[in-house]
């Protein structure tokens, strides 16, 4: 998306209303998808965005999301985004420069893009499960699919292996082990998919990104306040939000690390993830769902690892990479988690257990 000018940015942010005029903006934030800004008008903040409609073409469908679940979870008391409309009503702006939205700035807070320890992992899983447990009572068939297949394994497979008999770069050759281990497993990928499907897991309300510093948390009390990043709330199951917040924050390493003696599945992290979450949801969770607890992280894994393959395959043309084999190191380090998934099965079906059992 190009730069937009700082008089253009101010016309924009005019034709919000925002009760004043607005007297700074700037870039704020490190978010790769949407460009964002802090605008001050007298002295109340507001972010305001240009939305990525190469990633997200259907805004009015995004928005309307949004829309009907904010609004829900203000109407239970919870703190929520807060979309300020334009002048006209509605919930976003549409010109010759993009797409804009514009939200309440949510004050006296920090975020994590990293997990500094068990505590805060655990908020963090309580976050997401209270938030689940809010919309338990939701009717997620209201809501668009804002990514389709978004996290549909089976076709993420179908992708895969798509990307593997094209092989445009002649890369297959060097990752022979990786293709082996995402072919092995082909057995396994429909698990939550067929489960939705014949109904032994509710459809649910779900993140689909469940990042750590996708919460707000309180600055003085550390407690959770608000989820943000709502572009990808879509029908799905709780699953793929436990797993994912699993596979990123249960990981000892970053996700490009290149030595894997450094890259461990931490059974300890995954403790403390899955009693928040647990903890929150212990009223809605059926037994069906907390079975498959550690199948969602192991399946958001291997999920990730086959995404970065497959760019790796196709010549890197999904996700940002820095080097030639940036894909196939991140997805050897998602191979690397799921080893150990497997290797601990038992022992974090058994944390699962004790977390149920109270």
């Amino acid at each position: 998306m190009p730069t937009i000018d700082i008089t253009k940015l101010f016309e924009i942010a005019a034709q919000f209303d925002l009760g004043a005029d607005v007297r700074d903006i700037a870039p704020y934030g490190d978010g790769h998808i949407n460009h964002t800004y802090l605008a001050t008008a007298d002295d109340t903040r507001y972010i305001l965005q240009r939305m990525n409609t190469d990633i997200f073409p259907d805004t009015e469908h995004l928005m309307r999301n949004v829309e009907l679940v904010t609004a829900y979870l203000r109407g239970k008391g919870k703190e929520t985004l807060d979309i300020v409309p334009t002048r006209d009503g509605r919930t976003y702006l549409s010109d010759d420069t993009g797409e804009w939205r514009v939200y309440r700035f949510i004050e006296n807070t920090v975020s994590y893009n990293l997990v500094p320890d068990a505590d805060v992992f655990r908020e963090s899983g309580a976050a997401f499960g209270e938030f689940q447990n809010d919309l338990a009572g939701f009717d997620a068939s209201q809501l668009t699919e804002t990514i389709a297949h978004f996290h549909d394994t089976p076709h993420r497979f179908e992708d895969f292996k798509a990307a593997l008999a094209a092989d445009v770069k002649g890369r297959a050759e060097t990752c022979r082990d990786e293709i082996a281990f995402f072919l092995d497993h082909a057995d396994e990928y429909a698990t939550i998919t067929d489960a939705l499907a014949d109904g032994s897991i509710p459809l649910r309300v779900t993140h689909n990104d469940t990042k750590l510093n996708n919460i707000l948390m309180d600055a003085e009390t550390g407690k959770a306040r608000a989820i943000i990043d709502l572009d990808t709330i879509m029908p799905g199951s709780m699953l793929y939000d436990f797993g994912d917040s699993i596979r990123f924050g249960a990981s000892t390493a970053l996700e490009d690390e290149q030595d894997l003696d450094k890259v461990h599945f931490s059974t300890d992290l995954f403790r403390a993830y899955a009693e928040g979450f647990v903890g929150a949801l212990r009223d809605s969770i059926t037994e069906r769902e907390a079975q498959l607890l550690p199948m969602g992280a192991k399946m958001m894994t291997m999920e990730c690892g086959m995404r970065f393959l497959a760019d790796y395959l196709a010549g890197d043309t999904y996700f940002a990479t820095k080097y030639p084999e940036h894909n196939l190191v991140r997805a050897r380090t998602q191979i690397k988690l799921v080893q150990e998934m497997e290797a601990k099965a038992d022992e974090t079906a058994a944390i699962v257990d004790a977390i149920m059992a109270g």
